[in-house]
């Protein structure tokens, strides 16, 4: 009924602007759109096509700020993306924001009669999904509440939300669930009604396609994915798809944010996915801490950083460097001798290896590690000192990612 409503509303707007018209929910994907007025551009034609007009599309408009407009504006052309400029009209209800309807205007000829005509179809549009926006907004909220318990740790709750979500058939029982972490840390204090909003868009993007393979919710400035499915998903394009998703994210909020991912590994059904949501939480400090990862982390890429990342923030500190290791930076002003052992220990000393990855000759670093024995008191050859050390150096990486 509503769809019928919000049609005939968009139909009637367009044939007496004589302009393509179309409306989009607030993370940009399509509800509905007028006949073509020969004024449709490609991206026009892709999200009719699509009923989405693609991530980096939904990106640049999210990155206008189109979400926290009160009143009509124009969006700037985008020849690379093949955009033409559009008036954008925010459809609100006592300031939710329900709509963004837009309508192709290239040379910016709408005039005022047609304004006015644009902010009364506004009106009636408001009144029509304010009605669906509540009862949507009822069923979206306690599914996000069932899958947050189902994630949480205590085994009552998630006992609980499981029975809840199956009886309301709200997730699908599959044999296979890969939880994603995405994090969001702004230090521009952008507001967090729109970091949620870039969030909400990205995940939607990934669910649209198949919504029986993916449920997620979002909360403040994370959102957390779960992939569902019969088998386990490809490692490497768990990845791309969240190195994807972060730079949309990252286009979209305005400031300089920074999103980080972090993957879990795959469990044997929702019942098990609280185990792949604290490894996906985990690797995100990973993923924001560690460069190496460029922003997204994997729990089974961590190796000896799992452990350590799950000390608390507050307790990472220089303490927890080992004395023999102080020891050696102190004295070590060049930091030749630290980064010679951790090229040591990184190839499990080999000596042949590590002399190659330092580019010195052998004997210079027979020289170096001799050095490193008599700072530390430490015997190289055996493995507890090397362990202790190793460890130290992980720890100095993360006191590092800290700052």
């Amino acid at each position: 009924m509503i769809d019928n409503e919000l049609q005939r509303i968009v139909d009637a707007l367009a044939e007496s602007l004589g302009r393509s018209v179309a409306i989009n929910d607030p993370t940009i994907h399509l509800l509905c759109a007028s006949r073509h007025f020969g004024d449709e551009d490609a991206v026009r034609v892709h999200a009719v096509l699509q009923r989405d007009a693609g991530s980096a599309v939904i990106g640049y408009l999210l990155a206008q700020g189109v979400t926290r407009w009160t009143e009509p504006g124009v969006i700037p052309a985008r020849p690379d993306l093949r955009l033409q400029a559009r008036l954008c009209a925010p459809v609100r209800w006592r300031g939710v924001l329900l709509a963004l309807l837009m309508v192709i205007d290239p040379d910016r000829s709408l005039t005022s009669d047609q304004m006015n005509r644009v902010q009364d179809a506004v009106a009636a549009m408001a009144a029509v999904l304010y009605r669906e926006f509540l009862v949507a907004d009822r069923h979206r909220a306690a599914r996000e509440t069932a899958l947050r318990k189902v994630l949480s740790g205590s085994e009552k709750q998630r006992k609980k939300a499981l029975e809840s979500l199956k009886e309301g058939q709200r997730v699908r029982t599959v044999p296979s669930v890969t939880v994603s972490v995405f994090d969001v840390w702004d230090e521009a204090d952008t507001e967090t009604a729109q970091i949620e909003l870039a969030l909400r868009a990205s995940m939607e993007t990934l669910a649209r396609p198949d919504p029986a393979a993916a449920a997620y919710f979002v909360k403040d400035c994370r959102a957390v994915l779960l992939q569902l499915g019969d088998k386990e998903p490809a490692q490497d394009q768990l990845r791309r798809q969240a190195t994807a998703v972060a730079q949309q994210v990252q286009d979209a909020v305005v400031g300089g944010a920074r999103c980080v991912v972090g993957i879990g590994d795959p469990c044997a059904g929702l019942d098990q996915a609280w185990v792949s949501y604290e490894r996906a939480a985990i690797a995100t400090r990973a993923a924001r801490m560690l460069p190496g990862f460029e922003g997204v982390a994997q729990w089974a890429e961590l190796g000896a950083y799992a452990p350590l990342l799950q000390i608390p923030a507050k307790r990472l500190t220089p303490n927890l460097v080992p004395a023999p290791l102080r020891a050696l930076i102190a004295q070590d002003s060049h930091n030749r001798l630290v980064q010679t052992l951790a090229v040591y220990l990184d190839h499990a000393g080999s000596s042949p290896q590590a002399a190659a990855a330092l580019h010195i000759h052998r004997t210079s670093l027979y020289y170096r590690l001799r050095q490193i024995e008599e700072i530390t008191g430490l015997d190289l050859t055996r493995g507890d000192d090397r362990l202790n050390l190793h460890v130290g150096l992980c720890v100095l990486t993360l006191l590092e990612g800290v700052k």
